[in-house]
C-alpha cells in the first residue's frame, strides 16, 4: 500500500485578464522547525538559467486550516524560507504570472492554461522523492491533460512519483482540438491549442503516424503506454521541448502550408519524438536525476541535439515524407549555414556543448565568430560519422546499429553515459578505430570536409551552379555584415571574421549612412550594393555611437547562394549500396527541382 501523498499544489483559481494564476501548496508531515521552497533555476532541455523566481508574487504561508500566517523569509533568488511554528501540515499561498508562449513556460490565456512546474511550482527541500499531487481548479469547459496517473475529477488531480516526474510532465487546460492515432499500437493524442490555424487534421494525423512507426522501427520497440503532442499555435515559431511521454511545440498558426512551412513542423515533430529516446533515456548520466539549482554540464549535447537534428531529418525522408532529393536538399542549406559561421574553426562540438548555458541560448554580436551551433555542425558531423562508418564497413553497420545498442545497454535499462562511454560504444559497435575522425570533428576543430564524406554515397557536394545567361542577376558587392533595419537606417548587428568589413574595422553597431557619398536607407542596401564589383574599394560612412567615421572597404565576392549534393559519375557498387541503406532509396540523380 502505498503512503498517503502529503505535498499537494492546487491551483486554485484564474484571472485571464491579468493572466495570473493563484495556487496553493499545501504541505503536510512536516517535522522540522522550518523549511526551504526552491524554484528551479532551469528546465531539462532547455540549457539556460530562468528567472522564474521574478514573476511570484504575495507568497504567504499559515498552518493548514488556521488563519494566522507563518514567517516567511525570502532567502535566495528562488528560495523561500518557511517557519512553522510547530505546524505539522502548512499551506503555502502564491501568485505567478503566467503570460509567456514558450515551449518551457506557464501561459494563461483565454483559450488555456498551459503549466510547466518549473515555471511556477517549488518543491519542498529534502522531500524531492515523495508522490506529489496536482489538482487544477479549471473553467466549467475547460479539460485538463497531461501524460501523468488520473487521480480524480472534478477538479481534476493528477499524481507524479516524485517531483522531477511533475517537472518531466507539461500541463494544458482548455478546449483543444483533440486527434488521436495508434501508431505500432499504442495511443498517441495530438492537442492543437491557441485557437485556429491552418492545418489539415487527416493529414497531420498520417504524417504523424507515419514518423512514429519509423522511430519505432528504426529502435526496434517503444517504452511507451501513451503520448502526447500539445502543439501551441501561436503567432510566432519557438519550437519544441521533449519530455519522456509528451512534448511542447510551439508554431506559427498559419505554418502549415505551404509546403515548405508544413516541412518544418514535419522535422521539429520527428526531432522532438525522437527525444524520447535519445536524451530522455539515451543520456549523460549527469542529464537525470537533475540538479535544478544550478548548471548541469556535458560535453555530448551535440549528440543529444545535433545527432537528434540529423536523425530526425532522416527519419522523415525513410518514412516517405521527404523525397531523397529533398532530404539532400535540406542539408544542403544547413551546410550552407555552417560555412557563413566562422566561429566553427575556433570551438568544438565538445567545447560548444559544455558551454551551451553562456553561448547557444545567449548569442551575441560575437557568436558567429567564436562558436558553432551544436545543433548545426552535430548534424552534419553525424552524417559524416554514419557515412564514415557504412563506407568502412562495406556497409553492414551505420549509425542505426549504433543507436540500436544504445537503446538496449543505456536506454531500456536507464543507466546514463558517462562522458567517453558514447565514443567507445561506437567503436565497439562499428568495430572501428575512430579516434581520428573524433580528434578532429568532435575534439578539434577541423574543417568538415563535406564532399569527401559524400562521396561515399556516390555524391558531391558544392556550389550549385548558377543558370548564367544574360539575365543574370548582378550580385551585391560582399561586405560580410549581418544588418538590422533601425527605423529605416542601416544597423549592423554581426561583422563576420575574415571579411572585408572585418577587415576594414566595421563594428557592431555602426550605423551605415553613404556608400561612396551616396546616402543608403535599409530599403535598397543591397541594390545599392551591386554597384560595386569585387576588389573595389569603397568609401563607407558611418556612424559609431554618435560620431561620424569613414573606412574605406575593399569589397568582396558574394559566397555561393546555394550548395548542393550532386551524383558522381559512374558511382561504385558500395557507394550505390551506402546511398541505398542510408536514404532507403535506389541512387539516382538528385533532382534539382526537389518535389514539395
Amino acid at each position: 500500500m502505498t503512503a498517503p501523498v502529503q505535498i499537494t499544489y492546487v491551483v486554485s483559481s484564474l484571472e485571464t485578464n491579468t493572466h495570473r494564476v493563484h495556487f496553493r501548496m499545501e504541505v503536510r508531515g512536516v517535522h522540522d522547525p522550518s523549511f526551504d521552497l526552491l524554484l528551479p533555476v532551469w528546465a531539462p532541455g532547455a540549457y539556460e538559467i530562468l528567472e522564474s523566481s521574478r514573476e511570484v508574487r504575495e507568497l504567504t504561508a499559515r498552518r493548514l486550516g488556521g488563519t494566522s500566517e507563518l514567517p516567511v523569509e525570502r532567502r535566495e533568488k528562488n528560495r523561500w524560507k518557511v517557519t512553522t511554528l510547530g505546524a505539522d501540515a502548512v499551506e503555502v499561498r502564491y501568485t505567478v504570472y503566467a503570460h509567456d508562449a514558450g515551449d518551457d513556460a506557464i501561459d494563461l490565456s483565454e483559450e488555456h492554461l498551459f503549466l510547466n512546474a518549473p515555471r511556477c511550482l517549488p518543491w519542498v527541500a529534502g522531500r524531492e522523492k515523495e508522490p506529489v499531487e496536482l489538482v487544477l481548479n479549471l473553467p466549467p469547459a475547460w479539460k485538463a491533460y497531461a501524460e501523468l496517473p488520473r487521480t480524480g475529477e472534478n477538479p481534476p488531480r493528477f499524481q507524479a512519483r516524485d517531483y522531477e516526474e511533475l517537472v518531466d510532465t507539461p500541463v494544458d487546460c482548455g478546449t483543444p482540438v483533440e486527434l488521436t492515432v495508434r501508431p505500432a499500437g499504442i495511443p498517441h493524442r495530438i492537442l492543437f491549442c491557441g485557437g485556429p490555424g491552418n492545418y489539415e487534421e487527416h493529414r497531420v494525423e498520417a504524417d504523424v503516424t507515419k514518423i512514429v512507426e519509423a522511430q519505432v522501427k528504426f529502435f526496434g520497440g517503444s517504452p511507451l503506454p501513451a503520448y502526447t503532442f500539445f502543439v501551441h499555435l501561436a503567432d510566432r515559431r519557438d519550437g519544441g521541448l521533449e519530455h519522456k511521454f509528451s512534448t511542447s511545440l510551439v508554431v506559427e498558426r498559419n505554418s502549415f502550408r505551404p509546403p515548405e512551412e508544413y516541412d518544418r513542423f514535419l522535422t521539429l515533430v520527428s526531432h522532438e519524438y525522437f527525444h524520447l529516446y535519445n536524451v530522455k533515456r539515451i543520456r549523460p548520466r549527469v542529464l537525470g536525476p537533475f540538479d535544478f539549482t544550478r548548471e548541469n554540464y556535458t560535453h555530448l549535447l551535440w549528440w543529444m541535439e545535433g545527432t537528434t537534428d540529423y536523425a530526425a531529418l532522416l527519419l522523415v525522408r525513410r518514412c516517405g515524407l521527404f523525397s531523397p532529393a529533398k532530404f539532400l536538399t535540406k542539408v544542403a542549406e544547413l551546410a550552407q549555414r555552417y560555412l557563413l559561421t566562422p566561429g566553427r574553426a575556433v570551438r568544438s562540438l565538445e567545447e560548444a556543448s559544455f558551454t551551451a548555458w553562456v553561448d547557444l541560448y545567449r548569442a551575441y554580436e560575437e557568436t558567429r565568430n567564436q562558436s558553432v551551433s551544436y545543433y548545426l555542425k552535430g548534424l552534419l558531423v553525424s552524417m559524416c560519422l554514419d557515412l564514415e562508418i557504412r563506407s568502412r564497413t562495406e556497409n553492414r553497420v551505420g549509425l542505426d546499429q549504433v543507436f540500436r545498442t544504445l537503446w538496449k545497454e543505456y536506454g531500456e535499462p536507464g543507466r546514463g553515459l558517462e562522458e567517453g562511454e558514447l565514443f567507445t560504444v561506437i567503436q565497439r559497435v562499428s568495430g572501428l578505430d575512430l579516434t581520428e575522425f573524433f580528434d578532429r570533428y568532435v575534439r578539434g576543430t577541423a574543417e568538415l570536409d563535406l564532399d569527401a564524406f559524400a562521396r561515399y554515397a556516390g555524391l558531391s557536394f558544392g556550389p550549385a551552379p548558377k543558370p548564367g545567361g544574360p539575365n543574370e542577376p548582378t550580385e551585391p558587392a560582399y561586405l560580410g555584415i549581418e544588418t538590422t533595419n533601425d527605423g529605416g537606417r542601416v544597423r549592423v548587428r554581426e561583422v563576420l571574421d575574415g571579411t572585408p568589413a572585418r577587415r576594414a574595422g566595421v563594428t557592431p553597431g555602426d550605423e551605415v549612412i553613404a556608400l561612396d557619398g551616396t546616402r543608403v536607407m535599409f530599403d535598397g542596401f543591397l541594390d545599392a550594393l551591386k554597384r560595386f564589383s569585387p576588389g573595389e574599394e569603397v568609401n563607407v560612412d558611418l556612424f559609431r555611437r554618435g560620431v561620424l567615421k569613414r573606412v574605406k572597404v575593399v569589397v568582396g565576392k558574394t559566397p555561393p547562394a546555394k550548395f548542393a549534393f550532386t551524383p558522381v559519375t559512374n558511382p561504385t557498387d558500395l557507394q550505390r549500396k551506402v546511398y541505398a541503406a542510408w536514404l532507403d532509396a535506389t541512387w539516382e540523380a538528385p533532382s534539382p527541382n526537389p518535389p514539395t
